[in-house]
């Protein structure tokens, strides 16, 4: 296909043709969704919609630096240009390339004013007005007046540059319904701010794409889209794909772990020969053997994992010390377990259903999070997966959401080191 071509059959025609015509001008559309279910990869093709359209996007990140970004945008551009078969793809990137600006904000704050700031400098050293502005990683948890303002100062912005304003924000699965009908937390107090609400839905097989606000419409239409769980890519469901759709590369991966000896490093090392992106969960005065993506967790932000330690023990069967260290370890395990969309752990099953040792927090954590949970078990040489009530063996899996959490013991057996190895040889293929 030619690039109008491709535009004229995307799939975000149909969400336009559900919203009446889009999201317009100075107006804001939020997408929600729970950690690690797809809403960046949503974000990433609303922005490569509107730069096939040519039209110009500025993407700003308050969670990913900006090579990471960049692999979410190369590796979502090649799957639509495999499966549309796009003429001269290479043209196309430099093009889409050369309308697009990436911006990353430090230690994921900013301000309506910072966004003003550096808006201000694209336009005047490089003459950029956007008609897109994208933002991911918008903290919609703080002072409810103070993110008011934040918001309706943002939204300003846009209508200034005559700009459609897209969000992300992470729904919590403690105080969000699996179906939801209307926004809910954390965007719910700013519901007189937001235009249009989408909800990413997940499911065993695909993620469905819902809309809980359209303009003033007091009945909302279905979008009839969802999220391919493998690529990422937004499908249409009436959509007949003749042949099996073309997965994201590694680079579009990232593995979430705390860098210790033994499986941690096991993932590591083949998460880098593969050029899959790391992030490794650490805290002052904690030296981890794996030195790559490291991310030093601060006081405030360790805290948001914390649990008591009797809760710890009485939910895996058995005592733990009481030293700060190995509770601060502990909370870092919640930071690589409640933003990953699955869990891989090596180890050992005990007979009362917990994986031994402290990386058993993570399995638990996942059970508890009812995200995918799957263990390599040395002593039997099995991979199990959690099937709602119990372990089940399974076939040997591959690696399903683009973020994952790779942990487990730290005395690795061959084994052990084959099922790591394998697990990225069946999803990326042979290095």
């Amino acid at each position: 296909m030619y690039r109008k071509e491709v535009n004229t059959h995307s799939p975000l025609r149909v969400l336009e043709r559900s919203i009446h015509g889009g999201l317009g001008p100075g107006n804001l559309g939020v997408v929600m969704a729970r950690a690690g279910t797809g809403k960046t990869a949503f974000l990433v093709q609303i922005a490569l919609d509107d730069l096939m359209r040519e039209r110009s996007v500025l993407h700003v990140s308050l969670e990913q630096n900006i090579d990471h970004v960049q692999c979410w945008y190369d590796g979502l551009f090649d799957d639509m240009a495999r499966r549309t078969n796009l003429a001269e793809p290479e043209a196309v990137r430099r093009s889409i390339q050369n309308s697009r600006v990436i911006h990353a904000f430090p230690r994921g704050r900013m301000s309506a004013e910072d966004l003003e700031r550096i808006a201000k400098r694209y336009e005047d050293h490089l003459s950029f007005r956007p008609s897109a502005i994208i933002v991911d990683g918008f903290n919609w948890e703080g002072p409810m007046a103070t993110t008011s303002a934040e918001l309706g100062a943002i939204k300003a912005l846009a209508k200034r540059f005559d700009a459609e304003l897209w969000m992300g924000a992470q729904t919590h699965r403690e105080v969000t319904s699996i179906h939801p009908t209307r926004i809910t937390a954390p965007c719910s107090p700013f519901e007189s701010l937001i235009d249009v609400a989408l909800f990413l839905e997940p499911h065993e097989d695909q993620v469905t794409v819902r809309l809980l606000k359209d303009h003033g419409k007091p009945v909302v239409d279905e979008t009839r889209l969802f999220l391919n769980p493998d690529t990422l890519a937004l499908i249409e469901a009436s959509e007949e794909q003749p042949t099996a759709p073309h997965r994201l590369g590694p680079t579009a991966y990232t593995l979430l772990s705390g860098g210790a000896q033994g499986a941690e490093s096991e993932f590591g090392m083949w998460a880098e020969r593969y050029k899959v992106q790391e992030m490794t969960f650490s805290f002052a005065g904690r030296a981890p053997h794996r030195k790559r993506g490291v991310v030093e967790l601060d006081e405030e932000t360790l805290r948001l994992g914390a649990v008591s330690p009797a809760y710890v023990d009485a939910q895996l069967h058995r005592k733990f010390p009481r030293t700060e260290t190995f509770q601060r370890m502990l909370q870092t395990i919640w930071h690589q377990v409640s933003s990953a969309g699955e869990v891989f752990v090596v180890g050992h099953i005990m007979g009362d259903g917990t994986v031994r040792g402290g990386t058993g927090w993570a399995a638990e954590l996942a059970r508890h999070f009812k995200k995918p949970v799957h263990v390599f078990d040395q002593e039997t040489h099995q991979w199990m997966s959690w099937q709602g009530e119990a372990w089940k063996p399974i076939e040997p899996p591959r690696i399903r959401r683009t973020r994952f959490t790779g942990t487990g013991t730290r005395f690795l057996t061959d084994e052990g080191r084959e099922a790591v190895r394998t697990l990225f040889l069946r999803t990326f293929g042979e290095r």
